[in-house]
């Protein structure tokens, strides 16, 4: 149907007016909203190599394309990933730095100790980007064969099995920390800054035991017969390692625990840069060689909205409290 439009009349001054300043109005939002108008960092919580630094620079090559900006890399790794967080927190919130991390510095280092950030008041969620199990391996010093071999050489020797993770508060820390609690043992926990030194030393026999994420590289040495795996944390038994239980089958559920990753901004970044970076990453973690990658390494792509990724933080983090309240792992 056509429309019939009927001659205007000149605007009044008034209204005039109202429409120049409207205008001017959307011309000083347009220009607050100049995003971005430099290069954009993305602080990695752990050290070069491994899976998660391999995962955050593909997201920054594919960012920096799509958006047609420079995307910097920086590995800020050590203390459970609480110097990368408290980095970020100090950032400027004006959407040019961002944070690859798990969220267990948001959700457990802060029940374990001081952080140099507030978890809730500084940071902002911004997408989930894969859900990681948690792998329990045997290194070249560990003389068992299975899981019952560990509780039984904690149980004669206690403090003798050294058990080494990424670091104090990190997940692989807490299954530790719950296994010896719920089995009644005792071990001496070795706190690395990453993957990356402490593979290299588990390889060496420093230590014999240890809480990694998956990833091909431990995949690789377990074929391989230098490592033996113990156990998954992990809501079924994985494909690769169909022979290796849960530790709910082992009678650990508490200890089933799997990494949650994503990145972070500032909390006062603004709304509507915040939303423009979710749909970019989100458009990322969809791609088909980005899932692939992480799918090829056992990992879940993940992506989604801001609301959900900080919904997921909100409920693990009250669960945890609720752990530590109860069950009270060593700090």
């Amino acid at each position: 149907m056509a429309q019939t439009f009927s001659p205007a009349r000149p605007p009044s001054r008034r209204s005039f007016l109202a429409v120049a300043a409207g205008m001017a109005g959307c011309a000083l939002a347009s220009r607050a909203f100049a995003w971005p108008q430099q290069p954009i960092r993305i602080l990695v919580a752990y050290p070069p190599g491994g899976l998660s630094d391999e995962i955050a620079r593909s997201i920054a090559r594919q960012l920096s394309a799509q958006l047609d900006n420079a995307v910097v890399v920086q590995n800020r790794a050590g203390a459970g990933g609480t110097i990368a967080m408290g980095a970020l927190a100090r950032s400027p919130p004006d959407g040019h730095t961002l944070c690859f991390s798990a969220i267990s510095p948001l959700v457990l280092s802060p029940l374990l100790g001081p952080v140099s950030y507030d978890p809730q008041r500084d940071i902002a969620a911004v997408i989930s980007v894969m859900v990681t199990p948690v792998l329990v391996i045997g290194t070249p010093a560990f003389t068992g064969t299975d899981f019952a071999d560990l509780l039984a050489q904690a149980k004669a020797r206690p403090g003798a099995l050294r058990w080494a993770t990424s670091g104090r508060g990190t997940l692989g820390h807490i299954v530790a920390k719950l296994v010896a609690l719920h089995g009644g043992i005792r071990i001496t926990h070795i706190p690395y800054k990453g993957g990356g030194p402490q593979l290299t030393d588990a390889l060496g026999g420093q230590f014999e035991l240890l809480s990694t994420n998956v990833a091909p590289l431990q995949l690789r040495h377990v074929a391989r017969g230098r490592f033996k795996p113990l156990a998954v944390g992990a809501p079924s038994r994985l494909a690769v390692l169909p022979e290796v239980p849960t530790l709910a089958e082992l009678g650990f559920p508490e200890a089933n625990l799997t990494s949650v990753f994503g990145l972070f901004a500032p909390a006062a970044t603004p709304d509507a840069v915040l939303t423009t970076l979710n749909a970019e990453l989100d458009r990322i973690v969809a791609q088909p060689q980005i899932r692939g990658r992480l799918l090829a390494a056992n990992n879940v792509p993940t992506g989604g909205s801001r609301e959900d990724f900080s919904r997921l933080i909100a409920e693990q983090s009250r669960s945890f409290r609720r752990l530590f309240e109860s069950d009270k792992p060593d700090r």
